[in-house]
């Protein structure tokens, strides 16, 4: 990775005062020597939390807070006048709220999607790395269905940018471990209000396990190394759903409640049909674009093509996290 890639940029994080964005922007202060780091988000009363906590008061001269909405269009153009890049984490991630709400959804997660790209190509913007999410692959629910939309625009966005000095990069991963609306709080909720069970929708469920800043150097890697139109993942351990809840409460009952509408057993990285697309590297598979854009796809060196049928999920893994493993990463689940 490019060491110097954000000395001196200004960066805009989406939906920057969640999980990710909090991590992200810890990150790059104390590894980076960045011009700004512009949050924008729609919560006031986040950004104002965030602004006066202390690490972000101490780069007070590099932060700036700007309330706004995927939503809008205009709005987010002016936010990205002098902007180098922009990571984009805005999103709605409930899977119930998106199934109630599918209007609300498309909205933010595809209109907002889109909304970036204009903004970027408008305004002079250098690269864009998009968050997508395992939901995305295959989906089975509304919010998979808006983020597998939302890739397939990000990628395309590579056909719109001509000559300008542009890329558009997606990174995927599944949920994050400790972040907001992940089981581990739950648990923690569940435990700390004295419940003696702890519910598991279907007992042979699994999932992958990803820290925040393992997330964040994904982001970092799209940053310094994407082309145009690549799909970055990381190879990252599995973990069984009911051994997490050993590791966190050794001896806790648990009880198998029914898997919920839009649930997968399995966590799906790489399905079959992007086989043919996807290289492996040490660390990483890159999905390439099944088209060339403004350039010819270029393929990073060190990769080999991954076999005809390979499959990548939680389920079908090589490394597997046990419940001692899960219990000495615990510390590093952290919410946000």
């Amino acid at each position: 990775m490019e060491k110097s890639i954000l000395d001196n940029k200004t960066i805009l994080v989406t939906g920057g005062t969640g999980s990710f964005g909090h991590c992200f922007t810890e990150y790059v202060l104390e590894h980076y020597n960045p011009k700004k780091i512009i949050i924008y988000s729609r919560d006031e009363f986040k950004q104002f939390t965030m602004a006066n906590e202390k690490v972000y008061k101490e780069h007070a001269d590099k932060m700036r807070f700007f309330i706004g909405d995927v939503r809008d269009g205009a709005r987010l153009e002016r936010a990205c006048e002098n902007v180098d890049y922009i990571v984009h984490a805005a999103a709605l991630k409930q899977v119930p709220a998106c199934e109630y709400n599918p209007d609300e959804a498309i909205k933010t997660n595809i209109n907002g999607a889109q909304n970036v790209i204009n903004a970027a190509l408008k305004t002079g913007v250098k690269r864009v790395v998009a968050l997508s999410t395992d939901k995305a692959v295959d989906p089975v629910n509304l919010y998979g269905a808006t983020k597998m939309v939302s890739d397939k625009l990000f990628i395309a966005a590579n056909a719109y940018a001509g000559s300008k000095d542009i890329n558009f990069s997606i990174v995927r991963y599944g949920n994050v471990a400790g972040s907001r609306g992940s089981i581990i709080p739950l648990f923690k909720t569940l435990a700390e209000r004295g419940e003696k069970e702890l519910p598991i929708t279907d007992f042979r469920m699994t999932r992958f396990w990803i820290s925040l800043p393992e997330g964040v150097e994904l982001v970092l890697k799209a940053l310094s190394e994407a082309k145009g139109g690549e799909t970055f993942i990381s190879k990252i351990p599995s973990f069984k759903i009911t051994d997490l809840a050993e590791a966190m409460y050794p001896g806790i009952a648990t009880k198998e409640i029914g898997i919920r509408p839009g649930e997968k057993l399995d966590e799906v990285m790489v399905t079959k049909e992007d086989a043919p697309n996807t290289y492996e590297y040490e660390k990483h598979f890159i999905v390439y674009p099944q088209m060339s854009f403004s350039h010819e796809i270029e393929i990073a060196p060190g990769g080999k093509r991954v076999p005809e049928g390979f499959y990548y999920s939680s389920g079908n893994n090589t490394e597997w996290m046990r419940v001692e493993d899960i219990r000495a990463r615990l510390s590093e689940a952290v919410e946000h």
